[in-house]
């Protein structure tokens, strides 16, 4: 475990519905400190060409919770068109008029100072799924 006082975070989308990074999805990082505390936007990033989101602002000193926003629906509408979309996942439904089902995904998780909290997102149009990795 690192002696530095404050968590950090980071995350990386890979679009499981064809195989490849995720580029282009835009993440918005909020903090709270306690159950009851208010959630404070802290910033936000994109996910570079790899899918991995780099550069997602530092946690402050004393944050015991974490939202990342994943704006997910814009990502399948500038991305995929019915036709690749299709082709991509041979046995999956057509895409719907919105793009995808779920238009964004927040992820809420506990932090611990000096942890790192690497958060992947693997996502396709109909369902999504995190894990803390490494």
């Amino acid at each position: 475990m690192s002696t530095a006082t404050t968590a950090s975070v980071s995350t990386h989308i890979l679009d499981t519905s064809i195989g490849k990074p995720a580029e282009g999805v835009a993440i918005s990082l909020s903090a709270r400190t306690g159950l009851d505390g208010e959630w404070a936007a802290l910033g936000g990033s994109a996910t570079d060409a790899d899918g991995r989101c780099k550069d997602l602002p530092a946690l402050p000193e004393g944050t015991t919770h974490v939202r990342l926003d994943f704006e997910t629906e814009t990502y399948f509408l500038n991305k995929h068109s019915a036709k690749k979309q299709a082709e991509a996942q041979q046995d999956a439904p057509r895409v719907r008029d919105s793009g995808a089902f779920f238009p964004e995904v927040t992820i809420t998780f506990a932090v611990n100072p000096g942890e790192h909290y690497h958060v992947p997102l693997l996502l396709n149009p109909f369902g999504y799924s995190v894990y803390r990795g490494s």
